[in-house]
This record gives structure tokens, C-alpha cells and sequence, in this order.
């Protein structure tokens, strides 16, 4: 077995925190996903793991070996970067062949194994072409190969579908996945695009500010966020907020919004157990609002702003109270700019975050 476990380590570069006292344990052929925007500290914390960086404190392990001061030519993992990294004047077989020539491996062997790993990557043809010579997703591929045919323990990936145009990306998320399955390794893959974390991940580590915001699978963290930040990073539309306060009606909590009241129902008794103080916010992501022209009693007015036609299903953004709510709704919906319409967030979808400290209490 070949877990990566991480005990608060921080980075810091000078005075900057890059990695704020990360703690987490990849298990053994887990495909797991550092997630999170250009500055988060995903990368940096994938390059402790590697050995290309240095931590300021914590312990990192591989297996049950402490790497902190293991060179990373003797950690058994392999690196795959956004840019591919291949020699310009060397063949894809040489390319590939390169970490096994290092090693002074016998001409044969060498020669089965790199004909090994590219029937896997279905590039054989390719063996004797040059990097220039190669499209982007096969530039791609010579790269994982120079990574598989290293055999390692750990796979770390850096971005490496970001280069891709958007149908090769797609593809070859599926394609990484399986190699993935294949190979039987564990693999630490960092990211920025969530939907690469969403469909490639047994778990994703959302990361902001160099913290580790929320573990989980991929279900988890879109459905059960632990945070406005990860509420509001997953999901295309974002989820949408709205402040309010808890109130007592007849006895019962409820979320006043001014021009609506939220409840009573079960979010609502469990958000007045666990709120610090009367100020929240309810999230609702956009599919889970329901849109009528004939109001309810557990309905709100809201008027047209856009329609957005995206092919499947149609955004629709509607101001209310002075702010812009997202309903998403399936295949094409007709309705014209300054329609009123009337929207109720799904009680059993949406959730109820305290204000002062942002964590999710419903």
C-alpha cells in the first residue's frame, strides 16, 4: 500500500504563507484532487510532495517512509506538468525511454517497456516522430509515458490538460482516468477547472489561501458545502446568496429576507441551533429554484433580467431587491426581459450558512 500523508505542513516563501498547516492522507490508489483559483497553494503543496520545494514545518510521507529530506529522484514519484517538459531534439521514444536511460537499464529491457507503455497510450506509431512533430494531446501522452514507464509509486500531475483545446480536454479526462484505474497508483492531480475535479476525482482537498477549506468526494463537496467559499466556488452558475435574518413566527425560526420569509421548516430549527447570532445567509444553488407565473405561498416575486439558452437547459437572471438570482431549468425556456415571475428555493436543496463565521450550520 502507498499512502501520502501530510501532517501540518506550511510553506512559507520570505515572509509569504503559501501553505497554511495542511493536514490530509491520500490512500492507496486514490485518484485525489487538489482543487482551488491561481494562488491557493495547490501547486506548491503538490511540489513539497515531489520534493521540488521545501517545507517551512510539518511531515510528509510516502508509504510509511519520511520524505521531508529525501531527494526527489529517491521518492519513487513522477511529476507531469502543464508544459509537458519533453526534449525538443529527442524522438518519443527517447523522450519516454530517458528516466530508464538514466538508470542504466539494459538496451532490451528498455526497448519492451517503452513499447509496453506506448501500446498502453496508443502511440506506437508515433515512437519516432519529435515533439514538434506531435499534437498537443500527443505531446501529452509521451509525457505520461516518461512518467508511467518509471513504475512509481505516486503520480503527481500538474495541471496537464490545461494546454488541451476544450474537445481534446474532455476526452482525455476520461482517458486519464482510466489509465488511472489501469495502473492501479495512487495519483495527487491539481487543478483549477472544477469540472476536472468533479469528474475525474475519488476526492477532491478545496483549497483558498493556502488552507485546506473542505474535503470530500465530489458529491459531498457540491451538495454539502462546509463554507460560503466552497459554496460558492463549485457549480456553473454559482450558488446564490441571500442575507438574512433568523426570526421567531408564532414560536417558530424562520429566515427574513425582508421582502420573503424562509420557513418553517427542518433547515430552519437546525440553523437556530447552531447560529452564532441572528445574521445568515441561505444558499440555493440554481437548479434548485422552481419557476411559476402564478405565485405561491412559499413563493417570491422576482423580474427577468436575461435568458441565457446554453443547448440542454436555459440560465435565467432575475433581480429581486435589488440583487441578481440564477434559476437553471431544462431545455428552452421562453420568457421575455422584465417578466415578473415567481421563484421558491427548494426547502430540502438549499442550505443556511452563519454570516460571522461563513461555516455551513444547515
Amino acid at each position: 500500500m502507498v499512502q501520502v500523508v501530510l501532517e501540518n505542513l506550511t510553506k512559507y516563501f520570505g515572509k509569504v504563507l503559501a501553505v497554511d498547516n495542511v493536514s490530509l492522507k491520500v490512500e492507496d490508489k486514490e485518484f485525489l484532487t487538489l482543487l482551488g483559483p491561481s494562488g491557493c497553494g495547490k501547486t506548491t503543496t503538490l511540489r513539497l510532495v515531489g520534493g521540488l520545494e521545501v517545507p517551512t514545518s510539518g511531515n510528509i510521507y510516502i508509504g510509511d517512509r519520511l520524505v521531508n529530506d529525501v531527494d526527489p529522484k529517491d521518492r519513487n514519484v513522477a511529476m507531469v506538468f502543464q508544459t509537458y517538459a519533453l526534449y525538443p531534439h529527442m524522438t518519443v521514444f527517447d523522450n519516454i525511454a530517458f528516466p530508464l536511460k538514466l538508470r542504466k537499464v539494459p538496451k532490451d529491457e528498455v526497448k519492451e517497456r517503452v513499447k509496453r507503455v506506448a501500446e498502453l497510450l496508443q502511440i506506437g506509431e508515433l515512437l519516432d516522430r519529435k515533439p514538434k512533430e506531435l499534437s498537443g494531446g500527443q505531446r501529452q501522452r509521451t509525457a505520461l509515458g516518461r512518467a508511467i514507464i518509471r513504475e512509481p509509486s505516486v503520480f503527481l500531475m500538474d495541471e496537464p490538460l490545461s494546454n488541451l483545446d476544450a474537445k481534446l480536454r474532455v476526452y482525455m479526462r476520461a482517458e486519464l482516468v482510466a489509465l488511472q484505474k489501469k495502473l492501479e497508483t495512487t495519483l495527487i492531480y491539481v487543478t483549477h477547472d472544477q469540472l476536472e475535479a468533479m469528474t475525474m476525482s475519488d476526492r477532491i482537498v478545496a483549497m483558498n489561501d493556502g488552507k485546506v477549506q473542505q474535503i470530500g468526494d465530489p458529491n459531498e463537496v457540491y451538495r454539502s458545502p462546509s463554507n460560503t467559499w466552497v459554496a460558492g466556488f463549485f457549480g456553473s452558475p454559482p450558488m446564490n446568496f441571500l442575507d438574512g435574518t433568523l426570526i421567531d413566527v408564532k414560536g417558530k425560526p424562520v429566515v427574513d429576507f425582508g421582502f420573503y420569509k424562509f420557513g418553517p421548516n427542518d433547515l430552519t430549527e437546525a440553523a437556530k441551533k447552531g447560529a452564532t447570532g441572528p445574521e445568515v445567509i441561505l444558499g440555493v444553488r440554481p437548479e434548485d429554484i422552481s419557476l411559476s407565473r402564478e405565485r405561491s405561498p412559499d413563493s417570491f416575486e422576482a423580474s427577468i433580467y436575461v435568458v441565457e439558452p446554453v443547448g440542454d437547459s436555459t440560465i435565467i437572471d432575475l433581480t429581486v431587491d435589488g440583487q441578481i438570482l440564477k434559476a437553471t431549468v431544462r431545455g428552452m425556456y421562453r420568457a421575455k426581459i422584465g417578466e415578473k415571475l415567481y421563484l421558491t428555493p427548494s426547502a430540502k436543496e438549499s442550505h443556511i450558512f452563519d454570516k460571522k463565521i461563513t461555516n455551513l450550520i444547515a
